[in-house]
């Protein structure tokens, strides 16, 4: 069996009398789709947060590469190799694509005009953006210099995660990365994750999305009340498993519960 990449051990996190982890372990393998699944509230987006450095556990430790990490901030998980996709985005529409690719990672022009004038190397960073785009055959969009604003929602998601892609080493984390897109850009955005996990990048996957889950995932962490309940393998169990587990409406084997279900 191979070590996992990245593991939360006993996490903890409370606002205030409300505890959002509670004593929660994690696991994600080198190049699989780890999903994440739970109901609204069970913990999910703590969890992906405090492995992110987003928000910093209580209590507990997160291990990348075997070695112990603490991300006070989510640019020290970049830093790390670790790249968040959220839900929103966090895109800025007027901007071009190019400009959202490198947002707060320009680069600068060599020699004296990028080191005391603070030039940025636009022609370095389209060509970047075009290389990178072309990889996850994003090429339907013409222009790398168009506004974000402009692009449909499915090609806006696929920047995100051709973003993460470029720069995320190590981990990628996807939040709901189907959730208001139609069919056929739905289609896309799961082939582009697909298409990043046969590059050897590990990826974890929180949706709410069941046929999406069970088409891509490895295997699926089932997320209830603050901690992890089991981890399935979508190829031995059916979706009305995974959805009878994460509301409590049936219990799983005890062989699922330690989150062994890794070959």
């Amino acid at each position: 069996m191979t070590d996992p990449i990245l593991t939360g051990r006993n996490l903890v996190k409370r606002y205030g009398r409300v505890t959002a982890l509670d004593h929660c372990d994690f696991e994600l393998y080198p190049g699989e789709i780890l999903a994440v699944i739970g109901d609204n509230g069970a913990g999910k987006s703590t969890l992906i947060k405090a492995l992110s450095g987003a928000v910093v556990p209580d209590e507990g430790e997160v291990h990348l590469d075997g070695k112990r990490v603490n991300f006070a901030t989510p640019l020290d998980a970049r830093e790390a190799g670790i790249e968040t996709v959220y839900q929103t985005l966090a895109m800025s529409p007027a901007l071009s694509i190019t400009d959202n690719l490198f947002m707060g990672r320009e680069l600068r022009k060599p020699g004296i005009m990028g080191k005391v004038f603070r030039q940025l190397d636009k022609p370095a960073m389209a060509k970047f953006a075009r290389e990178k785009l072309s990889e996850l055959g994003l090429m339907t969009i013409q222009n790398i210099n168009q506004a974000v604003e402009t692009l449909s929602g499915g090609q806006r998601q696929g920047v995100a995660v051709a973003r993460a892609a470029a720069f995320g080493s190590r981990v990628i984390i996807l939040d709901e990365p189907t959730a208001a897109l139609g069919v056929k850009e739905s289609r896309r955005v799961l082939d582009l994750i697909q298409d990043v996990r046969s590059r050897g990048i590990p990826i974890i996957l929180i949706s709410h999305n069941m046929p999406h889950v069970f088409e891509v995932a490895d295997r699926v962490h089932v997320h209830r009340l603050g901690k992890r309940l089991c981890v399935i393998d979508p190829k031995n169990h059916s979706m009305s498993d995974a959805v009878a587990y994460m509301t409590g409406a049936a219990e799983p084997d005890e062989a699922l519960i330690g989150g062994k279900a890794h070959a």
